[in-house]
């Protein structure tokens, strides 16, 4: 049997990896290129393993993450909630080819919770989401949700309501431009309690087309290609029957990109054999 394993280097054998201030390339987010194009179907099997992950995150581990910051970073107890660890543990898969960068997430959560009592479209950070910053091309400036930013929320709602993919975005002159992505550009599943454990839990599955998105929000976008660097943040929201509620950062403190990892393209990934013995 065979699998891929992709994961960034231990935080402890590279200089400079304790401190919170210069983290980014403690990180390496190396994401492979997928040679077949997978079924967008809620089903990551036919892809995960030739695309980047690194394990398991929860609140413990993220705890011990240099862009660590309790004000951001949490879960929320509304009573009877279960361990920090049954609350909401979660794997991240990306993946890219000559059009489309692919995302998935296979969540454990207790509560499947997309009700916003103050619901506007582009409230997806008050329901169950998971969204993926992605700075395309990566720069060295200081910018929020400007030029060359992109969010793709995923709200984790089976219905799929209009703003249940919903894309946040800069421009050359504009930021926090909040849209539904359209319909043309991406394509998502979600597929609940796929485990048989609990109803809150899901794998989300999505596909998003990079010259609508990228090139729409930078000029300087060019097709992507071995070796290109992009800024990377994921936001997993969770707020299990509360407001704003709890939620995971990983990669990132925020909205300011020059604080997101360095995520670079790299060619197909190598299948590393399980051994027998």
């Amino acid at each position: 049997m065979y699998r891929v394993f992709v994961t960034s280097i231990l935080l402890l054998f590279l200089p400079g990896c304790g401190s919170r201030n210069n983290w980014t390339d403690c990180y390496p987010v190396l994401v492979p290129r997928l040679e077949r194009a997978p079924r967008i179907d809620g089903d990551l099997s036919d892809w995960k393993e030739l695309a980047f992950h690194d394990g398991v995150w929860d609140i413990y581990r993220i705890q011990r993450a240099p862009w660590y910051n309790p004000a951001i970073n949490r879960l929320t107890d509304h009573g009877n909630e279960p361990s920090p660890e049954e609350d909401l543990s979660a794997r991240y898969y990306i993946a890219w080819d000559d059009e489309y960068i692919y995302l998935g997430a296979e969540v454990h959560d207790n509560v499947n919770d997309v009700n916003d009592p103050q619901h506007e479209p582009k409230r997806w950070y008050f329901k169950d989401a998971v969204c993926w910053f992605i700075e395309a091309p990566r720069d060295n400036k200081s910018e929020q949700f400007g030029q060359g930013d992109n969010a793709f929320c995923f709200v984790v709602d089976t219905s799929k309501p209009a703003y249940g993919a919903w894309w946040r975005h800069g421009d050359a002159h504009h930021t926090y431009i909040e849209e539904p992505m359209p319909s043309q550009t991406v394509s998502y599943a979600i597929r609940m309690n796929p485990w048989g454990r609990t109803q809150g839990d899901f794998i989300l599955e999505a596909r998003v087309r990079m010259a609508d998105t990228f090139g729409k929000s930078d000029p300087d976008w060019r097709p992507p290609k071995t070796g290109d660097e992009y800024g990377l943040e994921i936001v997993h929201t969770d707020p299990d029957g509360g407001d704003y509620g709890g939620h995971f950062l990983i990669y990132g403190k925020g909205d300011d990109d020059l604080t997101w990892g360095k995520m670079k393209l790299i060619g197909p990934a190598k299948l590393t054999e399980r051994k027998t013995d």
